[in-house]
């Protein structure tokens, strides 16, 4: 199963892994191996943006900490150097450590997230999502998608207010 559908077979995916744990990078790369995968492994945050403006990467996937600047702190200076132009945009996927964790995965503009433990199928559905401009995110919240279930619908009468969505609000 190629990485990225949207890609010619024959066009190498390059994935810049941010972590200082040597079990992610054990997991990762035996996951998304293959012959059109190659990685950089950087185990310092702070030096993530640096690689990504000299390397032709076309996914990070951070780790949520990381030595001394964590993947958080990572997606954030990410984001700000592409919006000033001084590096090009890049998908990004956090491995957080607990469903907890998911609101700083959506504060930090992550495009995908993962909640270890990992495993192949679901890091390589994060991949091709990324690389196709899609998304992937586990861990939302309940309240949260029923709210958006809600919006979807157009539901602007009473009904949307049913016992069971009362009972999830109440916590």
């Amino acid at each position: 199963m190629p990485l990225a559908p949207h890609r010619d077979s024959l066009t190498p995916v390059h994935i810049l892994l941010a972590t200082d744990a040597d079990w992610v990078v054990d997991e990762v790369t035996a996951a998304l191996g293959d012959h059109e995968t190659s990685f950089t492994i950087c185990r310092e945050g702070r030096l993530v943006s640096e690689l990504v403006a000299v390397g032709n990467i076309d996914v990070v996937i951070a780790d949520l900490q990381i030595g001394s600047m964590g993947g958080m702190a990572v997606a954030m200076d990410l984001r700000l150097d592409a919006s000033s132009g001084a590096i090009s945009e890049v998908p990004l996927i956090m491995l957080l450590d607990r469903e907890a964790d998911v609101f700083l995965a959506q504060r930090s503009a992550a495009d995908a997230w993962l909640v270890k433990p990992l495993d192949a199928l679901r890091l390589r559905k994060a991949v091709a999502a990324v690389t196709s401009g899609d998304s992937y995110t586990e861990g939302v919240p309940l309240q949260e998608v029923i709210v958006e279930v809600s919006e979807e619908l157009g539901s602007e009468s009473d009904e949307a207010e049913t016992p069971e969505a009362e009972t999830v609000d109440a916590g």
